[in-house]
């Protein structure tokens, strides 16, 4: 049986008079994907900085492969990659420099150019950030989550504006960090995406969780209900198309 690696209890998080977050509660199992999902404003952004450390809760319990974020928020972010939306890094430095950078800041020798290969970036290794395209820097900003080598890494949308092949591609990435022995979560607004990687989903609305289940589940359990769609779902979709006839190799832009 897996083990819970993330454990939620009641968790609240209030501005003033607002309630971004009204006390939810769930488990992340270890080894899983799982996506956090739910409409702009929901209140999945600030349940994973709370989690992430980023952010301070108003009140519930949360526990991180044993630790209490309460008492051990410092142990906690050594276990821990965190990807966001968008980061910033210094302009004049190379990939490699950024690489050592990153290391000395956690105090954990790293082979830059091994690293890079995970992310198939090894030919990019003397360029600068704002010499990638989008795949190439997001691809670089997980490379850059993996240095202090986490049990559990954070995504937020990292496919968020990326092609098609890009997309993809990235997906493999995701998979290879489970393949890998981590605990990934990610948010994305794109459902094929997460009905895809996902093991389990919870979907929030309003500050709430309104369901979690793996996505076979919650598809199968939303057909029983007699939902058919107004369109023959056919055999493959317009990004197969695509992919298809461009090929899904690495690309530079």
């Amino acid at each position: 049986m897996s083990k819970v690696i993330i454990s939620v209890k009641n968790l609240t998080k209030s501005y003033g008079s607002f309630d971004a977050v009204k006390g939810i509660s769930f488990d992340v199992m270890e080894g899983e994907i799982f996506g956090l999902l739910g409409p702009n404003g929901a209140g999945k952004s600030t349940t994973l900085e709370i989690i992430e450390t980023l952010r301070e809760k108003t009140s519930g319990e949360i526990i991180v492969d044993g630790l209490n974020l309460d008492t051990h928020p410092n142990d906690i972010k050594k276990i821990i990659g965190v990807q966001l939306q968008t980061s910033g890094y210094y302009p004049g430095l190379k990939l490699t420099e950024l690489i050592s950078l990153f290391s000395g800041l956690y105090n954990r020798p790293v082979n830059a150019m091994e690293l890079l290969d995970t992310v198939n970036l090894r030919d990019k290794a003397n360029s600068k950030v704002k010499q990638l395209s989008g795949g190439q820097k997001q691809r670089f900003s997980i490379a850059t989550t993996l240095i202090n080598k986490p049990k559990i890494i954070f995504l937020d949308e990292p496919t968020t504006g990326l092609d098609p092949q890009a997309r993809r591609n990235l997906w493999d990435l995701i998979r290879g960090l489970k393949d890998g022995g981590a605990t990934v979560i990610i948010t994305t607004h794109y459902m094929d995406e997460a009905e895809i990687l996902c093991d389990r989903v919870a979907i929030m609305d309003s500050g709430r969780i309104i369901s979690l289940a793996s996505p076979d589940k919650l598809i199968d359990d939303l057909v029983a209900t007699g939902f058919e769609r107004p369109k023959e779902v056919k055999k493959a979709s317009l990004e197969d198309v695509f992919i298809n006839l461009t090929g899904k190799e690495w690309r530079d832009e």
